[in-house]
């Protein structure tokens, strides 16, 4: 069998924000019908990597490439059309619906010569259904609670319906049941419908528990990447997270579960300052 090639490339990245270099040299490749997640402590390049594969930063030196393709050379809307983007912090306007909000992943389809058709009503229902937020369809967004917002953000995006989502910690603000619901529906998107995934988690056992594919990432480099039983050992754990642990298997699913060994003790004189000057306060 021969295995197709990523559609989406970076090489040689390096990516400046206030001329400090986030990213000094990387070269990433996404894999085409697999769930990969990010990994690593914050600050460590993770989302400056997602908004860089999808035009949102110019890397400083290095490329992107989407079909063979400098996605310097395509327009937003032609990006638009394959790559959907769920970014970290998502701001609705004003006054939105949260089904004119969904509806708004469909815009990158529309032109022209093609208006709004029942397959994008059909899309946009869909997305809806998919992440429980149907019921709500004709509230304003600003009147959710964060989670649901967050549920809104992600329907926009499946609404989109592209080939290659990129999700910037989607399980943000979200309660564990619908963590577990959303990162569930990720898996099924790519295994029943092929799609490809690309989503930044902080949480180790769900990344190992959803995952194809695991990237690990830090200090603006990838420092490891596998299948997660594969990459996830105690000795990566503490170079990347700075924590001690044990791995153990989960019996039921399969996956890694990452057990803490017992951490540093907080700072004491620390806690006794901060609890003088609230009273002070």
């Amino acid at each position: 069998m021969t295995m197709e090639l990523p559609r989406l490339v970076a090489t040689g990245l390096r990516v400046e924000l206030e001329k400090k270099a986030i990213i000094p040299g990387l070269d990433f490749a996404v894999r085409r019908g697999l769930f990969t997640a990010i990994v690593g402590p914050n600050g460590c390049g993770k989302s400056t990597l997602l908004r860089t594969l999808i035009k949102l930063l110019i890397p400083a030196e290095g490329q992107v490439e989407l079909d063979g393709r400098d996605i310097r050379r395509r327009s937003a809307r032609d990006i638009a059309t394959q790559v959907a983007l769920l970014p970290q912090s998502a701001i609705a306007p004003n006054g939105i619906s949260v089904r004119d909000l969904v509806a708004r992943g469909r815009y990158p389809h529309q032109g022209l010569l093609r208006q709004w058709s029942r397959a994008d009503e059909n899309a946009v229902n869909g997305a809806l259904a998919a992440t429980g937020m149907d019921e709500f369809a004709d509230r304003l967004v600003e009147e959710l609670s964060g989670g649901q917002r967050q549920r809104v953000w992600v329907a926009m995006v499946l609404a989109q319906q592209t080939d290659i989502a990129l999700l910037d910690e989607p399980t943000t603000f979200l309660d564990i049941s619908h963590q577990y619901s959303l990162l569930q529906l990720v898996r099924e998107l790519v295994s029943t419908q092929g799609r490809t995934v690309v989503a930044v988690l902080h949480d180790l056992q769900q990344a190992a528990r959803y995952a194809d594919h695991l990237v690990v990432m830090k200090d603006g480099s990838i420092v490891a990447e596998g299948a997660p039983r594969t990459v996830l050992t105690p000795e990566l754990v503490t170079e990347v997270f700075g924590i001690a642990c044990r791995l153990i298997n989960d019996e039921v699913t399969g996956a890694v579960i990452v057990v803490p060994d017992a951490l540093p003790r907080p700072d004491v004189s620390m806690i006794s300052s901060l609890s003088r000057a609230a009273e002070a306060g």
